[in-house]
């Protein structure tokens, strides 16, 4: 059974994911360690769990999903695993973060790529990708249909859904994903999202104002 661990890091309050399970291989997604104290702060979770990182994700390359990039690859000698679409978006990462006024270590390039409908495993654990381009070009999410929980970076919040104004977003694009990737999936299933509070697909169907 899959175990998820919620860090929420860095400037923009964005949220970091570490699954494992009982073969005590963990992933980590979007590792947005911003400075000494948040990357102790999941190290400390992996040793004190006796957890053995295997892979690195990125549901995409927005810079604060990639502020620990860096450092969790060199840390764990890990491999780097998007969609290829968003390679344009990790490259430029360190652009946008000299306009936010915020530092960021290159992150090194990824080693392989994803695609939407490939199926990921850890340890005794798989999940689904679902590619949901829109708020960035190679969004992805990770889905669990046995537990019934979704990874879902920046692509649907509680009552809400991620920006499309920053390079690569298209509002149409973006809802589409979430009417056709998301919205099919079973109502209890829960939101893990990138940024705020958990949410479900059943709520967010009856009452998400974006996604009439």
């Amino acid at each position: 059974m899959i175990q998820i661990e919620t860090f929420t890091f860095n400037p923009f309050q964005e949220n970091t994911y570490l699954l494992h399970d009982e073969t005590k291989e963990c992933i980590i997604i979007d590792p947005g360690c911003y400075d000494t104290n948040e990357q102790n702060q999941l190290v400390q979770f992996i040793e004190q769990n006796d957890l053995n990182p295997v892979k690195l994700l990125n549901t995409h390359c927005h810079l604060d999903h990639i502020f620990g990039n860096s450092f969790i690859m060199s840390k764990y000698n890990l491999e780097l695993i998007i969609h290829k679409a968003d390679l344009p978006v990790l490259e430029s990462a360190p652009m946008s973060a000299s306009m936010y006024g915020v530092a960021l270590a290159p992150s090194p390039q990824p080693s392989s790529f994803l695609e939407g409908g490939d199926v990921f495993s850890f340890g005794n654990s798989i999940l689904d990708v679902l590619f949901t381009p829109g708020h960035s070009p190679g969004s992805i999410c990770f889905h669990n249909k046995d537990q019934k929980f979704l990874i879902g970076g920046d692509v649907l919040f509680l009552q809400s859904i991620g920006r499309t104004d920053l390079p690569g977003g298209d509002h149409n694009t973006l809802i589409q994903s979430i009417k056709t990737k998301l919205f099919p999936l079973d109502d209890d299933t829960v939101i893990h999202p990138g940024h705020g509070p958990e949410t479900n697909i059943g709520f967010e169907k009856a009452n998400n104002p974006f996604v009439a």
